[in-house]
């Protein structure tokens, strides 16, 4: 790459690159902080949707069998962890499997019907 191709990064002044440091070293501070927390195991769902039936129309399910859920195609799934809603995402493939991508981090209280 020529230095004709480099791209012009700002310069930061002396205060700015202190800011920048300090910032850098407490988040290390903060991850250091949780690591006894870093084995705890917490449930994450991330639920499609949801839809009720009778035990009776529970039972006639059999493989194939089509239920109709209350969130449309295209619409943001809700994410979970420990019964809690926490964001709202998207599906996405993940090779020969399925993820989630957050596209919304939701607050306390925030987005609960």
């Amino acid at each position: 790459m020529s230095n004709d191709d480099a791209m012009n990064l700002p310069e930061l002044d002396q205060a700015q690159a202190v800011q920048a440091g300090n910032k850098l070293g407490q988040s290390e501070k903060a991850a250091a902080d949780l690591e006894p927390v870093f084995d705890v195991p917490v449930k994450i769902q991330a639920v499609l949707g949801r839809t009720q039936l009778e035990v009776s129309e529970l039972l006639k399910l059999a493989p194939g069998s089509v239920l109709e859920l209350d969130r449309r195609v295209g619409e943001a799934i809700d994410i979970y962890v420990n019964n809690r809603l926490v964001a709202r995402g998207e599906i996405v493939p993940v090779d020969d499997r399925l993820g989630v991508t957050m596209t919304e981090i939701i607050k306390d209280g925030e987005g609960v019907n």
